[in-house]
């Protein structure tokens, strides 16, 4: 808006109130139309980039109805052409001879001479149009659509189908009739086969999608409708989680019961049994492989990853039973003898022997050895220089000591009880 005085402001402001009332007539836009002093400043101006001299309405309608401006039934021809030359022009197209576009915009096949030195095969101008599209049939998804094209490529294919699966249903319906009408009638007339089904199918190749589950072909976690729903199994908050967007259920629902009497244990069991662990090894040894050296890639080439998992298979099996043989031509082969003693066959003997708390032998074949159990592989309760105890068995102020001198020297001699005694009046003086 251009600027205005104070003065200016003032008159504008004392008109727009007498206009309110009626004391002066309304403002009247370019079309001559009178325009409601009631209706607000922000409304009746319009945009800067319209550049209006003075105050309307005209923008707040549909000024776009009208040519050059199309809506959403308004389209460009598609592929539509206009003058077809004869000759080579100035400034057309130097491969196929068009003068709508340039060389580097051609989408014809490259020539290998083209029109510009050659003046044949030249191409039809293409038809040009402007298209200004309003708010509406710019986010049309719809804008453009052949509905004849649409027609006879979806809904007379969708037609056709339907058509068919009636009329194989009518025949199926009339044979089960004319089966129950020749059990009634025993002699009569056989039935007559009908015309051949194949007529009345549609081609297998245009009704394959029909068999497929979901508009992408996959149906995920397929059950027995008669079951238990998963996530009816334990309907507890803090039971496992089911996902109702992927229809999964990871965990067990009911982990404390017993894994005989229940079908469902959730779908992580899936990844444990089956071909999910034989395909976790192969990825495992591809893995392995390609650290190596190897040139192996599971997704890149699956068959070699494959053929290389069963031979790496086949002769790690070998070299299991070459060290078993080995082992065995080694040290024998005690399951492979004839005969064994009673005794290893039964894993009970005769044989009896008592020991005391020590651990020497008290009664029994080796009775009279007195061959006491080693306990460890340290000599025990043997003392040395003139001690009754033995070293560690005494401890004071963070060392070890012999207990019956109360020395902490590892190889002191033994003074007995007057040792105590003179340790106690050293420490009193």
């Amino acid at each position: 808006m251009a600027f205005k005085s104070r003065e200016d402001y003032r008159k504008g402001k004392e008109l727009e109130e007498a206009r309110k009332p009626g004391i002066v007539p309304s403002e009247v836009d370019e079309d001559g139309n009178e325009i409601n002093p009631h209706i607000p400043q922000y409304m009746s101006n319009a945009p800067w980039y319209l550049k209006a001299n003075k105050p309307s309405l005209k923008h707040q309608k549909k000024w776009r109805s009208d040519p050059p401006y199309c809506g959403i039934s308004v389209w460009y021809d598609r592929g539509a052409e206009t003058y077809q030359a004869d000759r080579y022009r100035k400034g057309a197209c130097e491969n196929c001879g068009a003068i709508t576009h340039d060389a580097q915009s051609c989408m014809e096949r490259t020539r290998l001479k083209g029109a510009r030195w050659t003046n044949l095969f030249i191409v039809p101008d293409e038809k040009i149009e402007c298209s200004q599209m309003d708010y509406v049939s710019k986010r049309d998804r719809w804008n453009g659509c052949d509905l004849e094209a649409h027609a006879c490529q979806v809904i007379q294919k969708h037609d056709a189908l339907e058509e068919a699966r009636r009329r194989y249903k009518n025949s199926q319906r009339l044979k089960k009739l004319e089966k129950k009408s020749s059990l009634l009638v025993p002699d009569g007339i056989s039935d007559e086969e009908d015309g051949d089904d194949a007529s009345m199918k549609v081609d297998e190749r245009k009704q394959m999608y029909f068999a497929r589950g979901g508009s992408t072909g996959t149906v995920r976690n397929l059950r027995i409708r008669e079951d238990t729903a998963k996530y009816l199994l334990n309907l507890d908050l803090n039971s496992a989680h089911y996902d109702p967007k992927t229809r999964s259920m990871r965990e067990d629902p009911l982990p404390d019961s017993d894994p005989h009497e229940k079908f469902y244990q959730g779908d992580n069991q899936h990844r444990t049994s089956g071909l999910a662990m034989e395909f976790k090894h192969l990825n495992i040894h591809a893995y392995k492989a390609n650290e190596k050296g190897q040139d192996m890639h599971l997704q890149a080439a699956p068959s070699q990853a494959e053929l290389s998992y069963k031979s790496y298979k086949i002769s790690k099996e070998d070299f299991m039973s070459t060290v078993k043989d080995t082992i065995m031509q080694k040290y024998g082969n005690a399951a492979a003898e004839a005969e064994l003693p009673k005794e290893l066959l039964l894993g009970q003997s005769e044989r009896q022997v008592e020991y005391d708390r020590a651990g020497r032998i008290v009664k029994g074949e080796r009775a009279s050895l007195r061959i006491a159990l080693p306990r460890s592989k340290y000599e025990e309760n043997v003392t040395i220089n003139n001690h009754t105890s033995v070293w560690g068995s005494w401890w004071k102020d963070h060392a070890w000591g012999y207990k019956c001198c109360e020395q902490t020297i590892r190889n002191s001699y033994c003074t007995g009880a007057a040792g105590i005694m003179a340790l106690t009046q050293l420490k009193i003086s």
